[in-house]
């Protein structure tokens, strides 16, 4: 079970470059590669520690552009996961 992000987590997020989405507690990043190929393997690498977490993104791709969404839903909101899953998204990105 996941627990709600505190405020030093949000903070942690909020300075690696996420972004809160207005209307819901869930923050979002864009993520631009080189190409399509590129932003394809970012995904696939971010849904396999994704399904390690049982925790899935809402996202979408449009050639080399990623758009990435994190909340959590069985928490209402932001938790632990969504920081964990951040985490890893920026590191497999290489920010």
């Amino acid at each position: 079970m996941s627990t709600a992000l505190d405020e030093a987590g949000r903070a942690a997020l909020f300075a690696a470059g996420w972004t809160m989405v207005e209307g819901r507690d869930a923050v979002e990043k864009t993520y631009v590669f080189g190409n399509f190929i590129e932003a394809f393997a970012f995904m696939t690498q971010c849904a396999l520690h994704a399904e390690k977490l049982n925790h899935h993104p809402e996202w979408s791709n449009v050639y080399k552009t990623v758009v990435v969404t994190l909340t959590t839903h069985d928490t209402g909101g932001l938790s632990d996961l969504d920081a964990k899953l951040a985490e890893r998204m920026d590191k497999i990105a290489g920010l």
